[in-house]
């Protein structure tokens, strides 16, 4: 959990020399270098939450569909929630964030980043 959290808080110190105008950032290139920070260190969490389950460094996922198949299989105990949050957070960091540049909302960035924090707590315990 610790090095997801290093990533995670390389992303805010990203986001800290980004100027904001009128609650949005103005540098779409620093969003996006965030976003994807952030997003792995989302895939940090998931891969340390598998090394404890018993999966072999070897077979940790290279894919996001490879991510999907082993939440189903080793984070059942936690109802589906820790899938689905990684869903949101693919779509929302990654996909939104990163890939497209269409997460400039200051309050909006916040939030997934503080879900993001949340998940990696959650993979922690």
């Amino acid at each position: 959990m610790r090095e997801a959290l290093k990533y995670l808080n390389n992303a805010k110190d990203i986001l800290k020399t980004t100027s904001i105008e009128d609650n949005i950032y103005t540098n779409v290139k620093s969003v996006q270098e965030a976003c994807g920070t952030a997003y792995l260190a989302v895939l940090k969490a998931i891969d340390e939450y598998l090394l404890n389950k018993g999966v072999d460094e070897k077979e940790l996922p290279q894919s996001v569909e490879g991510y999907r198949k082993m939440l189903r299989k080793y984070a059942s105990v936690h109802d589906g929630k820790l899938f689905n949050s990684f869903e949101a957070l693919y779509k929302e960091l990654h996909i939104s964030g990163y890939y497209r540049g269409n997460l400039r909302s200051v309050d909006t960035l916040r939030g997934a980043l503080k879900t993001a924090k949340t998940f990696i707590e959650k993979t922690g315990s």
